[in-house]
Formats: C-alpha cells, sequence, structure tokens
C-alpha cells in the first residue's frame, strides 16, 4: 500500500515549486490548483464508466468512490493477520483464532 494520496503532489513537483523561487502563496495556490485538477480528472473519468439514469444517485455514488471511508482498525488488523500468514510469519492456527476474536468486535 502506498502512502501517496492522489491528491497531494509528488515530491518531485513540490521540489520544483520550490527551486522556482516563488513566494509561499504562489506556492499555496499552485498545490490548490494541481490538487483540484488531479480530483477532476479522477471524476472525469469514474463517470466515463457510469451509467447515469439518476443524477442524484450518480452523485451519491461518485462522492462514495472519491471520498471512501478509510478501513476500520478491525479491518485492518484483519488485513494485516492476512499478511502475516502469506508471509509465514503466522500459522493458519493462531490467524484464526485472532479473526473470530476481531470479528466479534464493533466495527
Amino acid at each position: 500500500m502506498t502512502n501517496q494520496h492522489p491528491i497531494i503532489p509528488p515530491p518531485e513537483l513540490v521540489q520544483s515549486w520550490y527551486d522556482d523561487k516563488t513566494d509561499y502563496f504562489m506556492d499555496m495556490i499552485r498545490a490548490a490548483q494541481w490538487g483540484a485538477d488531479q480530483e477532476l480528472e479522477a471524476c472525469c473519468e469514474w463517470l466515463e464508466d457510469v451509467d447515469c439514469d439518476d443524477p442524484q444517485e450518480t452523485a451519491k455514488r461518485l462522492r462514495a468512490a472519491r471520498r471512501p471511508k478509510p478501513p476500520s482498525l478491525v479491518e485492518q488488523a484483519l488485513l494485516a493477520i492476512d499478511t502475516a500468514v502469506a508471509d509465514d510469519r503466522l500459522s493458519a492456527d493462531v490467524a484464526n483464532v485472532f479473526r473470530q476474536a476481531l470479528e466479534q468486535l464493533p466495527g
């Protein structure tokens, strides 16, 4: 999993803005414009793949696609268990005990 959010400018781009020796205010404007452009392009790509009979439902689905909720702590823990089993760092039997315990927790 990457830590780079698609709306955060890549470090190379930020460095290029810094190297331009413009003022901080202009860098903020550039960053905001870049992020808005990235979001617009992602939304347009999403819309190309969607049937739109109900604009309100489509807007709801677009919002969910572009602002997904982060996985819950339980979901993250279950993924960590799966990864540990796949990497042979945890036995399947022990993993099942942890899964059963986690699945009883809310969230």
